[in-house]
């Protein structure tokens, strides 16, 4: 699975990172295999295996476009105020 959500600033892809580290570490006690991109913050990747969890901002969302790379898949999406 894909996970992918963006933050419009360095702060907020940083925080969004650490709140899903955090989560994921309290819900299910896991931590990802790896993490890329906190040097920048503009993409950063958390590899949970079966999981991947993309958080953007907004540019480097429209550049990359994932989720027209994967338009085979299925996409559910989840409103803001989730």
């Amino acid at each position: 699975y894909f996970v992918i959500c963006e933050g419009n600033t360095n702060t907020q892809v940083d925080a969004i990172t650490d709140s899903v580290d955090e989560k994921v570490k309290k819900s299910v006690g896991e931590d990802p295999f790896a993490i890329q991109g906190r040097e920048n913050d503009e993409w950063v990747a958390l590899d949970y295996g079966d999981i991947m969890v993309h958080i953007f901002q907004p540019e480097a969302r429209a550049f990359y476009d994932l989720e027209h790379l994967w338009a085979d898949a299925d996409i559910n999406e989840i409103a803001d105020d989730y």
